[in-house]
């Protein structure tokens, strides 16, 4: 499926510029950085002239008005693959890590990113970005915090496509449980109190009723991610003819939807722009 790939510069901007055309106005960046960039201090997060920050200078040259959403975590950087930094006993540092995530968000908006989304799911992140971007004169930059970000085995695709799964051990120590339904809204009661703009669960099919509880729980706006997992499922499906390609899309779009979430990350999002643009 063409909307499953990495893209280069300038294939970034004629991808953007198709989907621009068909009512699409707002973009998620996520980097596949070179082996030979990443550390064990993923110093390349907060280089101003790092892939990144370029790709959302050349995306606001070409396109001023398009929303440009950016991720903040380590782990497409680290050479450990995770997250956050590392200790030599192999623990995630999670205060170390706020300082280079707040470095690296504002190298963000320096750049011109309209929303900052935190995935790493450390704690107190988003009250130090919130308040680093504050006093840098970003008060404009939105956070759209990822609140209930599940250890799930659907993000396989993704990490195989940014090579950015762990070198050792899991995420367990710092993402949710996928069996426990409560703790998002613990998580959540964190990230207002620190100031987020926008809560984010995910991923969003196996987690619908989480949506649900979060949109119950909160007046901010809800997101949930449709991740690569559940997007190569219903490709698989579909390009053997099991599913309706349309019909199949769009009910895993509205079920989304329908449990609370008022913003939908997906990969089919080009897709679906152009069927709503020809009818």
């Amino acid at each position: 499926m063409p909307e499953c790939q990495r893209l280069g510069r300038e294939a970034l901007l004629e991808d953007v510029g198709a989907a621009y055309e068909n009512g699409l106005r707002s973009v998620v960046l996520f980097p596949a950085i070179e082996e030979g960039l990443k550390t064990s201090g993923a110093e390349e997060s907060a280089n101003p002239e790092g892939l990144i920050p370029s790709s959302i200078r050349a995306l606001k040259k070409s396109f001023p008005e398009l929303l440009v959403v950016t991720d903040v975590a380590l782990d497409p950087y680290s050479s450990d693959g995770h997250d956050g930094l590392v200790s030599k006993e192999g623990r995630i540092l999670n205060d170390e890590t706020v300082d280079v995530l707040v470095q690296q968000a504002l190298t963000q908006a320096r750049a011109g990113a309209d929303i900052i989304a935190p995935s790493d799911m450390m704690d107190g992140r988003i009250g130090a970005i919130r308040n680093a971007l504050d006093d840098e004169g970003f008060e404009m930059v939105s956070i759209l915090s990822y609140t209930a970000k599940y250890a799930s085995k659907f993000y396989g695709p993704f990490r195989d496509a940014l090579d950015s799964a762990p070198k050792f051990g899991d995420k367990l120590t710092y993402q949710m449980d996928p069996a426990n339904g409560r703790e998002a809204l613990r998580e959540l009661a964190l990230d207002e109190a620190e100031g987020a703009d926008m809560v984010m669960v995910k991923p969003a099919g196996p987690y619908l009723d989480v949506i649900y509880r979060i949109r119950q729980a909160t007046t901010l706006p809800v997101a949930a991610y449709q991740v690569s997992g559940e997007y190569a499922m219903l490709c698989a499906a579909i390009n053997n003819g099991w599913l309706d390609e349309r019909g199949a899309v769009m009910e895993s779009l509205f079920s989304i939807r329908r449990a609370g979430a008022d913003v939908i990350l997906s990969y089919f999002a080009p897709r679906v722009a152009r069927w709503m643009k020809t009818g």
